[in-house]
Formats: C-alpha cells, structure tokens, sequence
C-alpha cells in the first residue's frame, strides 16, 4: 500500500489551532471508521486495505501522532471520541462501522457510548474492554512504554534503522522486510522513508495509557455499550509465550456481562502487533470486520 490508496485527505480543524489529518480510500460497503493504536498512525492500516480492497475505510492520525497536533492539555479517550466525531462531520458521514486496535478500541468503546447514533457496530482488535492486570501509578505506566519514548530523541539516518529497532523491541513478531510495515512505518517518522524524529507525542502516549489503565473510564463505557461489538484477540501480548492481554476467562466474563452484545474470538499464534501488522491477522481482522457489516 501507498499513500496513494487513501485517495481523500481532509485536515479537520480542532479548537486551540489544532489539526486532526483523517484519510479515506473509497470502497462499496458502508464506511468503516479504523482507529488505531496507542504509538501507531493511521497506516496501521496498511494490511486491511491490502486484505480488503473493497472496504471503505476512513483513518485519522490521533492527536499527537504522525500528522496531527498534539493536545495542549491532557490526551483522553473523551478528547479522541471528539476528534473522531469531528472527522465524521468533515466527511458527512452519519453513521460508521468501527475498527479499534488497542487504544483504538478503547477509543471505539467510549466513542460508540458517547454517540451511539453514528455507530452501527465496532470490531475490536485487542482492546476495549478494561483489562485485569494492568499498571497501579503513572510511574509503572513510562516505564512499560519506556521502549517508545526512548525513540523520540533519534534523528533516525533512514527507514531501516527504525524498522529493526520497532521489530527487535516492540513487534518481535513482525517480519522487517514486509513492505506493509515499510508503509507504516514510514509515516512515523519526519522524513519518511528518508528517516528524521519519530513524530510521536510522548506525553499524550502515557496520558492516554493512564486514562486506559489509571481510571474506571473502560468499564463504564463498556457497560454502557449498546451496539453489536467482536472483540478479536491474541493469545500473546509481546512475542511468543508471553502472557495475552486478555485471558480467555477474562474474555468470557466480558461475553457473558454484556447480554448477548459481545462475541468474541481468540487469534491463536498472534501477539497483540500480529492481529493487524500481519498478512494473518488482518485477513482474521477483515474476517471479524466482515461479519459486523454483513449484521
């Protein structure tokens, strides 16, 4: 995939002179709105768009990643579903079926009970629902992302010293050479391809980790959820072995509070990068996404 495939860019003008860069490759089924993760862009979504031509797919870069401004107070889940609502509007699109991966799923949820009328259902990739064990102090929280932050001060010479460090300490799993994560990954960086500073906000990476881990706001969202959800998750977190960031009784507890709105399904063989930023994952990413447009 390139650039190219998001054949639409709009830059949607947020209040305090921000801007949000939002994306869409035109396709024949009802726009699905892509969130993604937590140190990601919007070229997460390299592999769905490769695994599903047809899908209609709008992506923004959140606040304080690749193109779009940081928040100069805090970055919150409310503060995202506020960025993605105002996409929408640019867009004049009512209604959306949503894909959340990690943070995004987080993002999905709230977004889905703060306007449930723009949302028909979400496909959850890995997050969303609060997790059990999970960091107790913002402290806990810089040291877990420490792996990220370490890359802001790097003026990186070119793509691929950034590649091996992202593949060597974040995504063991993913291959270096896939051409997908070339695409990805290059729109972190100032340069592109051609290297520069990762363009990753580190302060509103621990913000949005601490209004993940550090508050109730997922579970009161997730018990206010009232649109169809799958959640897709992976039996490991980071590299094989590695405890999942869900355990499958968590899961079922999850299933079974929500009254028959939550199915889920575990992706065995994947850690939490491979659901979306393999050629696997996404074609049983796009498998999940399918079933909630076809509901």
């Amino acid at each position: 995939m390139s650039a190219d495939d998001f054949s639409q860019h709009v830059e949607v003008r947020r209040p305090g002179g921000r801007c949000v860069h939002a994306w869409r490759r035109p396709g024949s089924t009802r726009p699905v709105l892509g969130i993604h993760g937590l140190s990601s862009t919007s070229r997460l979504w390299s592999w769905t768009l490769a695994a599903a031509p047809d899908v209609d797919l709008v992506a923004a870069d959140l606040s304080g990643r690749g193109s779009s401004t940081p928040r100069p107070d805090a970055s919150t889940l409310a503060g995202h579903v506020a960025d993605q609502l105002a996409v929408l509007d640019a867009l004049g699109l009512e209604t959306v079926d949503v894909l959340g991966m990690s943070l995004g799923g987080f993002i999905a949820v709230q977004l889905a009970v703060t306007a449930p009328e723009r949302v028909r259902s979400l496909t959850l990739l890995d997050g969303g629902p609060p997790t059990v064990r999970r960091p107790t102090s913002r402290e806990q929280l810089e040291a877990a992302f420490a792996d990220r932050t370490a890359r802001l001060g790097t003026d990186w010479p070119d793509l691929a010293s950034y590649v091996d460090v992202v593949v060597a300490h974040t995504a063991p799993l993913l291959d270096p050479a896939d051409p997908h994560l070339a695409t990805c990954l290059a729109h972190d960086l100032e340069r592109g391809r051609d290297g520069g500073r990762v363009r990753l906000d580190g302060r509103a990476l621990v913000d949005d980790a601490a209004d993940v881990f550090l508050t109730d706001t997922a579970a009161d969202a997730l018990r206010r959820l009232s649109v169809p959800t799958q959640l897709l998750h992976a039996e490991w977190s980071v590299g094989a072995g590695s405890p999942p960031a869900y355990t499958d009784d968590e899961v079922a507890a999850v299933v079974a509070a929500s009254d028959g709105l939550v199915t889920a399904e575990l992706l065995p063989g994947h850690d939490h990068a491979g659901v979306v930023m393999t050629d696997s994952g996404a074609a049983a990413s796009v498998r999940a996404l399918r079933r909630s447009l076809a509901g």
